[in-house]
């Protein structure tokens, strides 16, 4: 009998978890419940599942509403009710689902009257049209407190077409305070402005069937309405690979043929024709991808690529997929499962519950094309990216929740900053943290997965509405919880700006030096010494993952100069393996091989490369498999239960004992099995995929190689490519320390972005933050058209540009060709420039007659550049330390660290970035990296005491008193004061 029930997927309206909606009801022995959240699908299968679980019939539907002008989408406010909609069936759903895709792609109102349909029963609540008029699937919902009047009213000779109404929206009071504090929050309301129309009414919740019965027994046409209604309904939505796109030629067989000749073809591409061990992999792994059905994921995979590389872009194949040598084949990865001992197993087995997924990294400004492609290749109705949730969440709620209770900024910010002062509160504060728990963790808004792609067989609308995000891809309603739980392979089509520095960097090298780097190379890269010594130094400042100052300092400790050692590092960095302290005990075994012993012959034969720690997930697989006599596929499931998802489940039982039993078997001693299962279940907890780290390292040899071997154009990659751990201004002063010469933007010789001539490095004018992009743009557009510029008078004909945007220029010296400085050009601005006239770009027909003046002399101060730099482009060109009052550098600097061990010294650091990290008694402590004059890196510890005293204070120079100690060879100080320094008088005001 309850047709309109909500969750909290009905945003910032409805209270009920899913699963709570159907617990909820099956202690009332509700036995058919109607899921319609409003113009939203996004916990379908869940309710389906659950209901299933408890006994109950789920049927499916949704409530759409809209706003004024016909919008209707997850988010949208103020929207009024139209009509509920009740699926008879899965193509009854699909139709539902298809309504609301229609008005978010195709930008449609919502009709206000409802579609005609076979499939589905529409539920109005007024008269959108006559009572007669109705169709049969139609039907006026009539609310338990108005069945009095109906025996006054006209629709009482019309009871076929009335229906039971009685909406669920929450649970209880306190529920429903909740739910008129999420009206307040959509509406961006305070409480004392909320409406009873913009609000559920207070009796929305379960009551007993019999309670329902009751209210209508005058009127049983009405009740027997409703019944008919459930009995022709039922939700069906089944977890199935069957719901992914399953062929990729058209027919199973001929995507085995092809898959099986483009493996084979790749592996003696990869490893020559008489490589026995490649094949024989290969053909296993064949094997196992056509018992499950994963031909065409591969092949959609591959197609994606070669999209990819006939487009020229770059991509990184990673996570668990680079353990398949079917995967390295088909170039969809780079790494070498066979050199690096990966297991398939790892990435698909028989016993795997969840779906196998691809992460692909494109370019950051090349992912979207891509993604584009895939639309478009297959299909807007069977493809969609993956939804994520924002939710409400920590101190986001208290802001919310003290918005929408009117309460001051001041007081909210105490609330926010300390919530524990209970006393220093406003009284209001213990209803935000009252009901503030009950919202917490509640969906706000649907937004967009990292990159997750689904391709289903049948249309999509099957299993979800899709809503058009702000980029121009449309997205589901479920995230990727939801379409592993109905067992969609997701494509993971993501972005970073490592990609973009490699590829941007060959074709800076191919115009700047005119050579041509064949970066795909990667084993000749990996075995290069020149490549193996840069990577030994720790000097990796804008190289993709390994460039952090954690890296630079784990890189020098290990002396990491081989791929293998690579991937281990960049393993062990991460902060699981860090916090537990085994990236200590991997550091020391490293440098005492001889401290330690292996468990058993199995560890030293299968651990030697990481000297006994299990670093890599594939290692717990292995010791699971080698020293128990697990297969290969039930040690990677016991490996992803110990992750903490299942850990009481039968299945982690059942291997559990089987371990412990065949190892009795083997003879182990008690003691012995109980250590080694002690060791994996810790291990397993923070363990990383070592394909996943393989696929990083390749792109950091990559990245190696240009900077060893091409380092300016390396550097001015990363600078336009605005990513990576430092700022640019750290990477300006990279590019200076590896001999550029750095050149504040020029008219006559700068693009938008960074540009390199030889060893001249032009800063891109992007760089001057108030510069427009289209004044840029125009300026090098006009100058590739008509020539350089002569002079000021020259620009201001060919270029439309206003006053401020023009002074911009002069003050950071892009006019400095002219031998004026920028007080004279700022006198000819006045008698040359103006803004009133528009350029077109074709200059002046005739010179006009300007008139001849004598100026005063105008000198510019020594400074004067630095800070005009510092406020246009956020840094100066020249050494920060040169704007210093004082000339003291420091007793020591960075390369004298090593032979000062166990002293104290004052240094001097142009400060880089500071790491914050809580100590075991919550106290603050923190890292820092500076630059010396010298302009090299040097680290510091702040302890807790000496940060309280002497806290950083932004950016600049400062002397740093403390005690310099090394660990495992790498040296930093431990500071017991600092200050920062003044710098000399800004003359320009």
């Amino acid at each position: 009998m309850f047709i309109n029930c909500h969750t909290y997927y009905s945003l910032k309206y409805g209270t009920f978890a899913p699963k709570e909606l159907v617990e909820t009801a099956r202690s009332m022995s509700i036995s058919s419940l109607v899921l319609t959240d409003i113009n939203n699908a996004s916990c379908a299968f869940d309710f389906v599942s659950s209901c299933r679980k408890a006994g109950i019939k789920p049927i499916l539907g949704i409530e759409f509403r809209s706003n004024e002008k016909g919008e209707a989408h997850t988010n949208c406010q103020d929207a009024k009710f139209r009509y509920v909609g009740i699926a008879k069936n899965r193509e009854g759903f699909r139709e539902l689902c298809q309504l609301l895709t229609d008005c978010s792609l195709n930008q449609l109102p919502l009709p206000e009257i409802a579609p005609p349909s076979d499939h589905v029963f529409y539920i109005y609540r007024k008269q959108v049209k006559p009572i007669g008029d109705f169709l049969e699937n139609e039907y006026l919902g009539i609310r338990p407190e108005e069945v009095n009047r109906l025996f006054t009213s006209p629709l009482r000779e019309k009871q076929e077409r009335l229906i039971v109404f009685s909406p669920v929206t929450i649970a209880d009071e306190a529920h429903y305070t909740a739910h008129r504090i999420l009206r307040c929050i959509d509406l961006n309301i305070v409480i004392s402005k909320l409406e009873a129309s913009h609000c559920a009414k207070a009796n929305e919740m379960f009551c007993p069937p019999e309670t329902l019965y009751s209210s209508f027994q005058q009127y049983p046409q009405i009740i027997a309405n409703t019944e008919a209604l459930l009995d022709q309904c039922e939700a069906e939505m089944e977890s199935s690979y069957m719901n992914n796109r399953k062929t990729f030629t058209g027919s199973k067989a001929g995507d085995y043929k092809l898959l099986c000749k483009l493996a084979v073809e790749g592996c003696f591409r990869r490893f020559g024709r008489d490589h026995e061990l490649a094949l024989d992999r290969t053909l296993r792994e064949l094997k196992v991808v056509d018992t499950l059905g994963f031909s065409s994921y591969f092949l959609i995979t591959w197609d994606i690529i070669r999209y990819a590389h006939s487009s020229g872009y770059y991509h990184v194949g990673r996570g668990s997929g680079a353990n398949s040598i079917v995967a390295y084949n088909l170039y969809i990865t780079d790494v070498d499962p066979l050199e690096l001992d990966l297991y398939f197993e790892r990435f698909i087995n028989p016993h795997r519950s969840s779906p196998p997924d691809f992460d692909i990294d494109f370019s950051w400004n090349e992912r979207d094309d891509v993604t584009d492609y895939i639309f478009k290749r297959y299909g807007k109705e069977h493809t969609a990216l993956l939804a994520t949730y924002n939710t409400f969440k920590g101190k986001s709620i208290i802001r919310e929740m003290g918005k929408v209770l009117g309460l001051p900024k001041a007081d909210i910010d105490l609330i926010v900053d300390h919530p524990m002062a209970k006393d220093r509160h406003h009284p209001f504060a213990r209803h935000i943290f009252k009901y503030g728990k009950l919202i917490e963790g509640f969906p706000n808004y649907l937004s967009i997965h990292a990159g997750g792609i689904i391709i289903s067989e049948e249309p999509l609308n099957y299993f979800t509405p899709l809503q058009l995000m702000p980029k121009g891809f449309p997205i589901t309603h479920f995230d990727m919880y939801g379409a592993e739980d109905l067992a969609f392979h997701k494509f993971d089509v993501l972005s970073q700006r490592g990609l973009g520095h490699i590829k941007d960097a060959v074709v800076l090298i191919k115009q700047n030096k005119g050579k041509a780097i064949d970066i795909h190379n990667v084993t000749a890269i990996k075995k290069d010494a020149l490549v193996k010594k840069q990577l030994r130094s720790g000097q990796c400042i804008g190289c993709f993952y390994i460039e952090s100052p954690a890296m630079r300092g784990l890189l020098s400790k290990l002396h990491c100069d081989n791929y293998v050692h690579l991937v281990a590092a960049s393993s062990i960095i991460r902060p699981g393996v860090a916090k537990s302290g085994m990236m200590r005990e991997y550091i020391s075994r490293f440098h005492n091989p001889n401290s330690y012993k292996y468990l058993h012959p199995v560890f030293e034969k299968h651990l030697g490369e990481t000297f006994g720690v299990m670093v890599y997930q594939e290692d717990v697989m292995k010791i699971v498999h080698h020293f128990s006599g697990l297969g290969l596929d039930e040690s990677d499931v016991l490996r992803r239960i110990m992750t903490g998802k299942k850990k009481n489940s039968d299945t982690f039982e059942r291997l559990k004992n089987k371990y412990f039993e065949n190892c009795k078997n083997r003879g182990y001693t008690d003691e012995l099995t109980a250590e080694v299962w002690r060791q994996i279940e810790s291990f397993s907890g923070y363990s990383f995929c070592k394909a996943h780290s393989a696929s990083f390292a390749v792109e950091s040899f990559q990245s190696l190689y240009l900077k060893a071997y091409h380092p300016l154009e390396f550097m001015v990659a990363v600078i336009n490519n605005f990513g990576g751990f430092y700022s640019t201004e750290l990477y300006v002063h990279e590019a200076r320390m590896q001999g550029g010469d750095i050149e504040a933007p020029c008219i006559n010789s700068s693009t938008y972005l960074t540009t390199i001539y030889g060893t001249k490095i032009y800063i891109g004018m992007v760089h001057l933050a108030a510069l427009e992009r289209k004044v840029a743009q125009n300026i090098v557009r006009e100058r590739e058209r008509n020539g350089v510029y002569k002079n000021l008078n020259d620009f201001v004909s060919r270029v439309d540009i206003d006053k401020s945007q023009l002074e911009i220029l002069i003050r950071i010296g892009a006019f400095r060709f002219t031998g004026m400085n920028k007080y004279e050009l700022m006198w000819e601005k006045n008698a040359v420039h103006n803004p009133q006239i528009k350029r077109n770009g074709t200059g002046r027909f005739f010179n006009e007659e300007s008139e001849d003046y004598k100026l005063p002399i105008l000198q510019e101060s020594p400074f004067e550049q630095a800070f005009d730099e510092i406020e246009l482009l956020g840094f100066p060109l020249c050494s920060p330390f040169d704007l210093l009052q004082t000339t003291y550098r420091g007793d020591i600097f960075a390369m004298d660290m090593e032979k000062c061990l166990g002293k104290t010294f004052n240094m001097v650091g142009y400060y880089v970035t500071r790491k914050n990290v809580t100590t075991v008694n919550k106290k603050l402590m923190n890292f820092g990296t500076w630059v010396d004059a010298r302009g090299h890196f040097f680290d510091t510890t702040h302890f807790p005491p000496s940060l309280a005293a002497y806290p950083f204070k932004g950016k600049g120079c400062y002397i740093i008193r403390g005690i310099i100690v090394e660990d495992f060879g790498f040296p930093s100080m431990e500071v017991v004061k600092m200050e920062i320094l003044p710098y000399v008088k800004d003359t320009r005001y």
